[in-house]
């Protein structure tokens, strides 16, 4: 087993999935616990259909997938929340209408230029082989940025995702830090998606925070878990996918899922638990 693991290791483009794996997956947890707790976990589902219409885009372009797709996907990061905030549009509706239209968009794209091919699947469905050495220096950087400034701003953060009108009326610009997050999720989103996948990435953000939540009851708490079983579940992951050759994000997702009924199970154990002691 401790051979199996260090000959996985072995492989550059192994340590690589890891690297950036970790990084996102702390990324994904942290922004995931205020993106369920203000009901709008599937920002992140959207998001990753205007990446994969973004990446179809640079392969017809031979341009650099993150270069191009990382304006994309922030600008429409701050488009869906004007859409959302300032017209008849609410919440699920904005994310369908502008998913679905770049999704629409990439597939056309694809289908008058590359076709179906391998880079294409890699985008939809994921592959620890699709980074290079160039995308993991970027994933690394902007995965740092992305952890400094949720740190930095963590209390403004706080403040909306609880009660953004009381915050609001103590003078937090309410909507300064709507886009932050929003701007930081799309990042995390692109950084992800060459790994986990167009249909999969949305996973990384709302399993974690829906776990912690089964046991722990602060927000800080739950913060600090979910980042802790984000990390836990890649890793073990990655490695379930190098053992059975399974796909890397769907082995991650399932993993995600198994915890999720542990600490279900734990959650209705203690409040059973409390119950009977009251």
């Amino acid at each position: 087993m401790f051979n199996t693991i260090i000959e996985m290791l072995s492989y550059p483009f192994m340590v690589r999935a890891f690297i950036v794996g970790i990084l996102v997956s702390l990324c994904s947890a942290l922004l995931g616990v205020s993106l369920v707790l203000k009901r709008y976990s599937m920002i992140g589902d959207g998001l990753s259909h205007v990446g994969f219409g973004a990446l179809a885009a640079a392969a017809a372009l031979n341009a650099a997938p993150l270069t191009v797709a990382i304006p994309v996907v922030i600008l429409a990061a701050v488009l869906l929340l004007r859409v959302s905030g300032n017209s008849k549009i609410k919440g699920d509706a904005a994310i369908a209408l502008i998913s679905t239209s770049a999704l629409a968009i990439g597939i056309m794209v694809i289908s008058m230029t590359t076709g179906m091919n391998t880079d294409v699947y890699n985008y939809m469905f994921g592959s620890i082989l699709a980074m290079s050495s160039q995308d993991v220096e970027m994933s690394v950087l902007l995965s740092l940025v992305v952890l400094v400034l949720y740190v930095f701003f963590y209390n403004k953060i706080f403040a909306i995702t609880f009660d953004e009108t009381f915050a609001l009326a103590t003078g937090v610009r309410a909507n300064l830090y709507n886009t932050l997050i929003a701007v930081l999720t799309a990042v995390t989103i692109v950084l992800g998606m060459r790994m986990m996948g167009t249909l999969l990435i949305s996973s990384l953000i709302i399993f974690p925070a829906l776990t912690s939540m089964r046991v722990c009851r602060t927000f800080c708490s739950v913060t600090i878990n979910s980042a802790v079983i984000s990390v836990v579940c890649f890793c073990l992951g990655i490695v379930v996918s190098y053992f059975f050759a399974t796909p890397a994000g769907a082995s991650v997702v399932v993993v995600n899922l198994l915890m999720l009924g542990v600490y279900t199970a734990a959650g209705e154990i203690r409040n059973r638990t409390f119950s009977r002691h009251e």
